[in-house]
C-alpha cells in the first residue's frame, strides 16, 4: 500500500489543485511553495507538464509509480480512449469504491479499512485496495461490530459528499453496488489524462 506522509498542503500548492481535499491555507496562498512562488513566471516544457499531470493523479489516488504505470499499460491494451480507460480503472479500484460510498472519509482511510479486512466483495473477504470491482459487484462492510462502527463513523463524517450516480448505496446495511462504469465527465479528474498518455508514450 502506497502511503504519502509528507506535507500535503505543500504538494497541493505545487500543483495548484486541492489534491488532498479543500484547504483554507491553499486558498490564502494559491501559488507554488518556496521564496520565488509568488513571482515565478517559469514556462514549462511539454515533458514537464506531462510529468506534473502524472504526479497530480498519482498523489490523488495514492499510487506508487510502478502501480500507476501498470494502470496505464492495462488501459493501453483496452479498446477505446486510453486516457478515459485509465481513469475508469482508477475509479473502479476497491479503495475508490469504498471512498465514494462513504465507508472511508479519505482514500487512505478507505485503503486501511480494506487492508485490515473490514470489506467484502460479493460475500468474500478482499484485503487488496487495488482489486478491480466489476459492474454489479456488491461491496459491503464486514458483519462485525468494529467494522460497522468504523464505517458508520465515516458515513457520519462524509454526509456532505454526494454518492455518484454510477454507484448505489444502502446506508442501513452498509452495502454499495457498482451500477455501471463511470464516464470521463462523471469522473471529473484533477489532471489532464491526455497529457499523461503523451508523457508515457514518449
Amino acid at each position: 500500500m502506497a502511503r504519502y506522509t509528507g506535507p500535503r498542503t505543500r504538494v497541493s500548492r505545487r500543483f495548484g489543485v486541492p489534491i488532498f481535499g479543500a484547504s483554507k491555507y491553499l486558498e490564502r496562498r494559491n501559488y507554488p511553495p518556496g521564496v520565488h512562488g509568488p513571482k515565478s513566471r517559469r514556462k514549462f516544457s511539454d515533458y514537464a507538464v506531462g510529468l506534473m499531470e502524472k504526479q497530480k493523479l498519482r498523489y490523488f489516488y495514492g499510487l506508487q509509480e510502478r502501480q500507476f504505470r501498470n494502470v496505464y499499460e492495462k488501459a493501453l491494451r483496452m479498446r477505446g480512449v486510453t486516457g478515459e480507460k485509465m481513469l475508469q480503472l482508477l475509479e473502479c479500484r476497491l479503495d475508490s469504491i469504498v471512498f465514494h460510498a462513504g465507508f472511508g472519509i479519505t482514500r487512505p482511510q478507505a485503503r486501511q479499512l480494506i487492508s485490515h479486512g473490514h470489506v467484502r466483495v460479493n460475500g468474500r473477504k478482499v484485503s487488496v485496495p487495488s482489486f478491480l470491482v466489476k459492474v454489479n459487484d456488491l461491496v459491503e462492510v464486514k458483519d462485525h461490530n468494529v467494522s460497522k462502527q468504523l464505517a458508520n463513523k465515516s458515513l457520519e463524517g462524509s454526509t456532505s459528499r454526494v454518492v455518484p450516480d454510477w454507484l448505489s448505496l444502502d446506508r442501513d446495511h452498509l452495502k454499495a453496488k457498482l451500477l455501471r462504469i463511470p464516464s470521463r465527465d462523471e469522473i471529473n479528474p484533477v489532471a489532464n489524462e491526455q497529457a499523461i498518455v503523451e508523457f508515457y508514450s514518449r
